[in-house]
């Protein structure tokens, strides 16, 4: 049975995977995004109406990230706003540890809709096509928190699970904390990425003043630094950061993938090489 499902952020790392996997699949999407026509914009309201208008279905990622300021009024605004258009499901990528994400998390689960709230750990691809990229080709990477485990989960298997959400009513009114099978410091992943693309790559641990000047020096945004202190903060130290969960198997039927295999495909595209 098809519908019609809007992926808000649809171009991006998880977005545009549940796109492709859905268009596959033969439902009707409409991609949320500022280049689409009709565009979304978070920071223009007046664009959502015609974006929503028809929808039955939504999978919501915030950009950056649901822990940041501003991210709650957006999401009480958005969920208003789907169930006026007469929305009935919402699907809502959440990040796992974070208490300023699940305040959003409950403006959905108390809002009367059908929900599945999506809880991911940090993704496999923050290494290849965010901001750990640019330091692993520097061959250089310097971080805070390095005895820190995250149980870093794919973006593929976070893709899958968002499809699977979306199309079965069983996963209805359900949480699901996302992981990868195992946890691993930051060295541990540099020393897999610098292993599989043959490249010397060192780690250097730092404190988190001397990785936010750094920050500061390479004049990134304002409200991206503090998301980066945010999550080097409340996340990783948080209690329960690094305990591993099986409901990806849950909802699938089969293990995630590991980071070690993640590791050896992307080192195969050599997104890891300068020359790139």
């Amino acid at each position: 049975m098809k519908s019609n499902i809007l992926v808000i952020g649809g171009t991006g790392k998880t977005g545009r995977k549940v796109v492709q996997k859905l268009q596959a699949r033969h439902q009707n999407v409409r991609i949320g995004s500022r280049k689409q026509n009709p565009s979304f914009d978070w920071q223009d309201q007046s664009s959502w109406p015609e974006v929503l208008e028809g929808i039955e279905k939504m999978y919501v990622t915030f950009q950056p990230d649901l822990a940041v300021p501003g991210a709650l009024e957006a999401i009480e605004a958005l969920t208003r706003l789907a169930i006026k258009s007469r929305v009935k499901k919402m699907v809502l990528l959440s990040g796992k540890g974070e208490k300023e994400a699940q305040l959003c998390e409950q403006v959905v689960i108390h809002s009367g809709l059908e929900y599945t709230i999506v809880r991911a750990s940090w993704f496999n691809q923050n290494f290849s096509e965010s901001f750990f990229l640019d330091p692993i080709l520097a061959g250089h990477v310097a971080l805070p928190q390095a005895d820190a485990k995250v149980p870093y989960v794919d973006t593929n298997d976070i893709s899958d699970v968002v499809v699977e959400v979306l199309l079965n009513e069983r996963h209805n009114g359900h949480i699901y904390e996302l992981t990868g099978p195992s946890a691993l410091t930051f060295q541990e992943v540099i020393d897999q990425i610098a292993t599989a693309s043959g490249r010397q790559i060192d780690f250097t641990p730092i404190s988190l003043p001397a990785y936010t000047k750094m920050l500061e020096d390479a004049q990134l945004p304002s409200d991206y630094i503090w998301l980066i202190n945010y999550l080097f903060t409340e996340v990783l130290s948080a209690e329960g950061n690094d305990v591993i969960t099986n409901d990806i198997e849950k909802v699938l039927g089969r293990k995630p993938k590991p980071f070690s295999a993640y590791v050896q495909e992307t080192a195969s595209t050599r997104v890891w090489h300068s020359e790139q």
